[in-house]
C-alpha cells in the first residue's frame, strides 16, 4: 500500500499545534499563579486585613502544587493523561473562580490551596502529553517552548498582577484564568486523543500525605512563631513536635514504599544532598523576596501596583539572562561548580544591599540591587538539576530530577512564611513606636495599622510618614535575616563536587523549564528520552547525517538515497510523487535519489511506486542499527545494555528518527555545483 501523500500531514501538524497551544496556555496559567499574585497582595491585605496571614496566600498554592505534582504524574501514566489533564484544568478553574469570590483571608487561602492542587496537574501532565503527540525529533524543541513559558510568566506575572489591580480589581488576578482555561479545556477535549499506553505504578499516597502534613506544620510554626504565638508557646512547640513525628513516619513509609516520592538512599549521594540544600536556599530567597518587595514598593514608595511590577523587571531580567548564559556555558565547557558558588555569593551581597534601602532610595539604586539579586539567583537555578542528573543511577534519574526542584519549591514555601513572620514581628514593634504619643483620629485602632496598610490614608501626613518608615524598615529587615541563609548556601556550594558531565546531561542544560518549573514528575525513561531528543535536534545537517549513516553501515549511498530507503522501508511501498512532496522537491529529483537504490536491488519500481526488497530491508536495518549505536554512546554512563527499557527506547528512537519528515528537505536537496 502506498503512502497517503501529504494531504494528511498538514492537518496532522495543525492538530498537534492546536494541542501544543492548549498545553502552553494551561501551563501559562499554572506558572503565572506563582508570581502574578505578588503585586496584588498589598491591595488584598488592604481589603481583608490580616497582614500576618499574607504569606499563606502564596504558600498555600506552592505547597499544594509541589506535593501533588508527583501524584498527578504517576496517575497520568497509569490511567491516561487526557482525562486527568482535563480534571486538573477544571480543579484549577474552580479554585480560580472561588479565589475571585473570596470574602475573607481564610477563604482565599483555602481556595488558593485548591487552585494549587490543579496547578500541579497542569504542570506535570502538560509536559508529559508533549511526548504523546509530538514526534521524537521535535520533542526537545517543544519542551524548550514550555521552559520559555515559565520564563515569560516569571517576567510578566508581577506586571500583569499590578495592571489588573490598578485597572480592574485584584479579583481579576484570578478571574483572568477562566476564559483562557476554558479555551484550553475545549481545545484539549476536541483535539487530544487518549494515549493507549499505560504504565502501572504503586503510588505513594501515604508518603505524599505525611510529607505534605509535616511541611505544613513546619510552615505554620515558622509563620505563627513570634507573631500570633510566642516561640515557646504550647501551640508552636506542639506544631514542631507533630512535624517531627510526621517526618519520622514519612521516613519509615519511604523505606517501605515501592516507588517513594523521595528515595532516602539519594541523601547518601553527596552531590544530591548539597544541591537539595542549595535548592532550598534558592527557593527560600527567591519566593520570599518576590512576596514582599511589592509590599515595600507600594507602601514605602507609594507606587502603584503596576509600577511595582515594573520595578521588579530588572530582577527577572537578571534571573533569565544568567540562567540562559550559565546553561549555554555549561553545555560547552562541562563545568558547573563555579556557578552556584558565584551565584550564592552575589545573592548574599545583593540581600545585604537590599537591607540598606529605605523610603527615600532612588529608582536607580533599587533597580541595581534588584538586578544583582536576579543575577545571583539565575546563576544557581539551572545548575542544580544538571548536577543531580549527572551523578545518580539510571533508576533514580527521574525521581532525583523531580526532587531537585521539589526542594526549591519547599524552600519557597518556607521563605514566604519565615519572611512573613519576621516582617509582622518587626512591624508590630516599629509601628507601635511610630504611633506612640501621637494624636490619632477618633476611633482609630493603632493595632489595626499592622494588619492593613490601607489605613495609612486616615492618618495625618506627618504621622503617616513615621508609619511608612516603620513599614520600610520592617520590610528591609527581612533581607538582613535572609542574608545569612544565602551565605549558608554559598558555603554549601563550596562543597559541591565537580563531576565530568555526561553527554545527555550537558545537552539538556539550556532548558529553562528545569530551572523555573515545579517538580516535573518525569520517569527515568522519560528523562533519558527528553535528553536524547535534544541531542538529535542538534544533529548535523541532514545531508551529512544520512551520508554518514550509510557509510558506517557499509553502503556507498548518497544522503538522499539513504533517506528514501529508510522512508520506503517503513511501509514497504511508497509513491515517488508523495516522497517528492514530503521533501519539497521535484519528482525528477526524487527519482534521481532513488535510482542508486534500484541499481543495487534495494528497491524496485512499479509504476509510480517504490517497493522495498529483502536486501533493502536488511540495508535499512543496518542503517538504523548504526543510528542506535550512535545514540547509545550518549548513555554509556547509564549502562543501556543492562536496562531493557533503555534498550527498547534506543531501538524505537533510532527507527522513528531515521527517515523522518524533518530530514527530508536537507537530504534530498540538490547538490551544489562543483
Amino acid at each position: 500500500m502506498g503512502e497517503s501523500g501529504t494531504a494528511t500531514a498538514p492537518a496532522r501538524e495543525r492538530g498537534v499545534l492546536a494541542v501544543i497551544l492548549a498545553l502552553m496556555l494551561a501551563m501559562l496559567l499554572a506558572a503565572l499563579d506563582q508570581t502574578i499574585v505578588s503585586t496584588a497582595l498589598p491591595t488584598i491585605v488592604g481589603e481583608f486585613g490580616g497582614l500576618n496571614h499574607l504569606s499563606w496566600v502564596v504558600t498555600a498554592y506552592l505547597l499544594a502544587s509541589t506535593v501533588s505534582t508527583p501524584l498527578w504524574g504517576k496517575l497520568g501514566d497509569q490511567y491516561g493523561r487526557k482525562h486527568l489533564f482535563q480534571a486538573a484544568i477544571v480543579i484549577f478553574l474552580v479554585g480560580s473562580a472561588l479565589c475571585g469570590l473570596a470574602g475573607g483571608m481564610f477563604e482565599l487561602i483555602m481556595f488558593r490551596a485548591l487552585q494549587g492542587l490543579g496547578g500541579g496537574g497542569l504542570m506535570v501532565l502538560a509536559m508529559a502529553i508533549v511526548g504523546d503527540v509530538v514526534a521524537p525529533r521535535d520533542r526537545g524543541r517543544y519542551q524548550g517552548f514550555f521552559g520559555g513559558v515559565f520564563a515569560f510568566a516569571s517576567v510578566v506575572g508581577p506586571l500583569l498582577g499590578g495592571l489588573f489591580v490598578d485597572r480592574l480589581s485584584w479579583r481579576w488576578v484570578f478571574y483572568v484564568n477562566l476564559p483562557i482555561g476554558v479555551v484550553a479545556l475545549f481545545v484539549v477535549a476536541a483535539t487530544l486523543h487518549g494515549h493507549r499506553d499505560r504504565t502501572p505504578h504503586t503510588i505513594d499516597y501515604r508518603g505524599a500525605l505525611l510529607l505534605g502534613a509535616a511541611v505544613t506544620c513546619v510552615v505554620l510554626a515558622t509563620s505563627w512563631g513570634g507573631t500570633q504565638y510566642a516561640w515557646g508557646s504550647p501551640q508552636i512547640l506542639g506544631l514542631a513536635g507533630v512535624a517531627v513525628v510526621l517526618l519520622v513516619l514519612w521516613a519509615l513509609a519511604e523505606r517501605r514504599a515501592a516507588e517513594p516520592i523521595i528515595p532516602l538512599h539519594l541523601f547518601r549521594i553527596n552531590v544530591f544532598s548539597v544541591t537539595a540544600a542549595i535548592g532550598f536556599v534558592v527557593g527560600f530567597t527567591m519566593m520570599g523576596t518576590l512576596a514582599y518587595l511589592p509590599l515595600f514598593l507600594q507602601v514605602a514608595h507609594g507606587v502603584s501596583a503596576t509600577s511595582s511590577g515594573l520595578y521588579l523587571l530588572p530582577m527577572m531580567a537578571g534571573m533569565l539572562g544568567t540562567s540562559i548564559t550559565s546553561g549555554q556555558v555549561i553545555s560547552h565547557t562541562g563545568h558547573y561548580r563555579m556557578f552556584p558558588i558565584a551565584g550564592m555569593a552575589i545573592t548574599t551581597a545583593a540581600l545585604l544591599l537590599l537591607h540598606q534601602l529605605n523610603e527615600h532610595s532612588s529608582t536607580l539604586s533599587m533597580s541595581v540591587r534588584f538586578l544583582l539579586l536576579g543575577v545571583g539567583l539565575g546563576l544557581v537555578m539551572q545548575v542544580l538539576v544538571i548536577a543531580v542528573q549527572n551523578v545518580v543511577d539510571y533508576r533514580d534519574l527521574g525521581v532525583a530530577t523531580s526532587s531537585a526542584t521539589f526542594f526549591r519549591s519547599i524552600g519557597g514555601s518556607f521563605g514566604v512564611s519565615v519572611f512573613g513572620a519576621v516582617f509582622a514581628g518587626q512591624l508590630a514593634v516599629r509601628a507601635a513606636a511610630a504611633l506612640r504619643g501621637t494624636p490619632l483620629p477618633p476611633g482609630f485602632d493603632p493595632a489595626a495599622i499592622q494588619g492593613s496598610p490601607a489605613l495609612l490614608s486616615r492618618l495625618p501626613p506627618d504621622v503617616a510618614a513615621h508609619v511608612v518608615h516603620a513599614y520600610a524598615e520592617s520590610a528591609t529587615t527581612i533581607f538582613l535575616y535572609a542574608a545569612p541563609v544565602a551565605f549558608a548556601g554559598f558555603v554549601l556550594a563550596c562543597f559541591l563536587r565537580q563531576v565530568p558531565l555526561r553527554t545527555t546531561v550537558g545537552a539538556s542544560a539550556p532548558d529553562l523549564g528545569e530551572g523555573y518549573a515545579a517538580p516535573c514528575g518525569r520517569s527515568s525513561l522519560e528523562e533519558i528520552e527528553r535528553a536524547l531528543t535534544v541531542l538529535m535536534r542538534r544533529d548535523p545537517q541532514a545531508a551529512r547525517l544520512y551520508g554518514e549513516l550509510a557509510r558506517r553501515a557499509g553502503y556507498d549511498l548518497p544522503a538522499g538515497a539513504t533517506w528514501v530507503l529508510a522512508r520506503v522501508a517503513r511501509t514497504g511501498r511508497a509513491s515517488r510523487t508523495a516522497l517528492a512532496e514530503r521533501a519539497g522537491t521535484t519528482v525528477q529529483r526524487g527519482t534521481d535519489c532513488s535510482q542508486p537504490l534500484v541499481d543495487r536491488g534495494l528497491v524496485e519500481r512499479s509504476g509510480d511506486d517504490l517497493i522495498i526488497t529483502g536486501a533493502g530491508r536488511e540495508a535499512a536495518r543496518r542503517v538504523i542499527a548504526v543510528r542506535r549505536a550512535a545514540l547509545a554512546r550518549h548513555l554509556d554512563g547509564w549502562n543501556p545494555d543492562s536496562n531493557p527499557e533503555l534498550t527498547a527506547l534506543l531501538s524505537w528512537l533510532a527507527a522513528e528518527t531515521v527517515g523522518d519528515d524533518q530530514d527530508a528537505r536537507g537530504a534530498l536537496a540538490p547538490r551544489p555545483p562543483a
